[in-house]
C-alpha cells in the first residue's frame, strides 16, 4: 500500500465517529476494509456501497488496503483500539489470523450464514471458514489454481489429458523443442506464487504443510516425491532461468509453453479482454482469443501417493470485527452476500467464483448469472463466448475442491506466517539451482516451517 493509502485508512479509522463499538444501531459510518483494492474494482464497491446506503440509511466508509500490508495495519489498528468493522475479500489465512487474536466476531458471521441459508453455500467453503462448529466468517467467492494445458498441442501430438504426474512428464516431455518448452512453473524464491504451484502438485500427491496434530510434514515421502516431480518438470522442460507470476503468464501467451499453472484470474487476460496483458503468439495476431479457445483446464492433478480430488485455491470471506457495529454490519453484509452479490462476483467474475449458489428460492440464481457476467478490463464480454461448458463447469465446482495447506487442520496462523518468510519457495529455489537435491529441498523446508511454528508457541 501506497504511504498516502495509510494515511487514508488511519484518517478514516481516528475520525470523529469511529466504526466500531456499540454493537447495535449504526453510531457512525460503518468502516470497510476491502482488499479488493484496484482502482476499478473499488469504483465498482463503491457503486454497490451507495446502493446499500440507499436502501438502508446506512452511510459506509469503503478502505481499500493492500494485502501485503494487512497484518500490519491489523496490528496498528487493534493496539489503538480502531478497527473496522468488516473486512472484505479476506483471504483464508487472515480469517484464522482474526480468530486467532479474538479479533472476529464468529456469533455475528453465523447469523448472516444462517439468515440466508447455510445450504445456499458451497459445504467446502463453510468448512474452509469454520473452526470447530464456529462459523468464523462469510465466504463470499473463491479462485482456482488451475493448469493450463494446449489442447491443440495435446491434439495433435495423441497425449491424454496432463491430470497425473506421469501424464504432466510425458506431456513435457513429448512437446518440449528449442521453440516450446513443455511447460512454465515458478521457481523464485521471493514469490508466494511459487509456493502456490508447487501446492497445487503437492496436494495432488497428499502432501501436506502439516498433519491434523499440527506436526510439519513436509519431509514425508509424499512431499519428497512431490519435490521430485517439481524439480523434474522445471529442471528438464521448463522455460530456463528465473520464473515468477509475470514471466510463466507471458511465456504461455506467446505460445513458448505448452503447460502452465496460473489462477483463474488469467482467463480474461488470455481471451484479450485486456489491454496490458494481450496474448502475443503468432495465431493470437488474428485471433486474440486463440489460446482461450486452444486451452483446456485441469483443476486437480493426481499424483501416484495422492488420492486425487485436492486443489489448491483461495476462499475469500467478509469477516466481521469483535468491535464491529453488528446490527449495521450483519445488515451489510447480508446485502453484499444477496442484493449486491451479482455486483460483487461481476467486477472479476474469472476470478470471483460465487462460493452462494443462489437462495432457498432460486438455488441456482448466481452461479447461473455468474457464466453471463462480462469479464474483462478494456473489453468486457461474457467467458461462456470464449470457453466451452466443460471448462466453465470445472471451475464452477472448483470450491468445492479447495484443500490449500495447513486451513483444514486449524494451522491458518502458521500458513500466514510462513507466507511471510516464504521457506518453501526457497527450498524451490535451491533445488531448481542444482544447489540441494529434492529430498534436501523437502528437509530444508520442514526444518524451516518448524522454526515459523515454534515461534508461534
Amino acid at each position: 500500500m501506497a504511504a498516502g493509502a495509510a494515511a487514508a485508512l488511519f484518517a478514516a479509522c481516528g475520525s470523529d465517529e469511529p466504526g466500531g463499538g456499540d454493537g447495535g444501531e449504526a453510531s457512525g459510518p460503518l468502516v470497510v476494509w476491502t482488499l479488493e483494492n484496484l482502482p476499478d474494482r473499488i469504483a465498482a464497491q463503491e457503486e454497490i456501497a451507495a446502493a446499500f446506503t440507499e436502501a438502508s440509511g446506512i452511510q459506509v466508509e469503503l478502505v481499500g488496503i493492500d494485502e501485503d500490508q494487512f497484518n500490519q495495519l491489523l496490528t496498528s489498528a487493534a493496539a489503538a483500539g480502531e478497527l473496522p468493522d468488516v473486512v472484505g475479500a479476506l483471504p483464508l489465512a487472515g480469517v484464522q489470523a482474526l480468530a486467532a487474536n479474538e479479533l472476529i466476531d464468529a456469533d455475528a458471521a453465523a447469523s448472516v450464514v444462517e439468515s440466508l441459508g447455510a445450504d445456499t453455500f458451497s459445504e467446502r467453503s463453510l468448512e474452509l471458514t469454520r473452526d470447530g462448529d464456529r462459523q468464523l466468517a462469510v465466504p463470499s467467492d473463491g479462485w482456482a489454481q488451475l493448469l493450463l494445458y494446449r489442447t491443440d498441442l495435446f491434439a495433435a501430438a495423441g497425449l491424454a489429458a496432463p491430470e497425473t504426474y506421469d501424464a504432466i512428464l510425458a506431456a513435457a516431455q513429448a512437446l518440449d523443442s528449442p521453440e516450446v518448452a513443455g511447460f512454465t512453473g515458478a521457481n523464485v524464491a521471493n514469490d508466494a506464487f511459487t509456493q502456490q504451484t508447487f501446492e497445487q502438485f503437492a496436494l495432488g500427491n497428499g502432501c501436506q504443510l502439516v498433519d491434523d496434530d499440527g506436526t510439519v510434514t513436509l519431509g514425508s515421502d509424499q512431499c519428497v516425491a512431490a519435490f521430485e516431480f517439481y524439480d523434474e518438470l522445471l529442471t528438464d522442460y521448463s522455460v530456463p532461468g528465473a520464473q515468477d507470476v509475470d514471466t510463466t503468464r507471458a511465456a504461455y501467451f506467446a505460445g513458448q509453453a505448452a503447460m502452465v499453472v496460473w489462477s483463474s484470474f488469467i482467463l480474461d487476460e488470455m481471451a484479450g479482454l485486456r489491454a496490458d496483458a494481450l496474448p502475443t503468439c503468432p495465431e493470437c495476431t488474428g485471433d486474440p482469443a486463440f489460446l482461450a479457445k486452444n486451452s483446456g483446464v485441469v483443476t486437480a492433478v493426481a499424483g501416484p501417493d495422492g488420492e486425487g480430488g485436492a486443489q489448491f485455491g483461495e476462499v475469500v470471506s467478509w469477516a466481521i470485527t469483535a468491535d464491529s457495529q453488528t446490527d449495521a454490519v450483519t445488515e451489510f453484509v447480508t446485502y453484499m452476500m444477496e442484493d449486491g452479490y451479482e455486483q460483487w462476483i461481476g467486477f472479476a467474475p474469472e476470478g470471483k467464483v460465487p462460493t452462494r449458489q443462489g437462495t432457498a428460492d432460486e438455488p441456482t440464481r448466481f452461479i447461473d448469472a455468474w457464466s453471463t457476467l462480462p469479464a474483462g478490463v478494456d473489453t468486457k464480454a461474457p467467458l461462456a463466448d470464449f470457453y466451452p461448458q466443460d471448462v466453465l463447469d470445472a471451475l464452477r465446482t472448483s470450491p468445492d475442491t479447495f484443500s490449500p495447506w495447513g486451513i483444514t487442520q486449524g494451522q491458518g496462523a502458521l500458513v500466514g506466517a510462513a507466507l511471510g518468510e516464504l521457506p518453501v519457495p526457497q527450498a524451490i529455489a535451491a533445488m531448481t539451482g542444482g544447489e540441494v537435491e529434492p529430498a534436501e529441498a523437502a528437509q530444508q523446508a520442514a526444518a524451516a516451517v518448524q522454526e515459523i511454528a515454534d515461534s508461534l508457541e
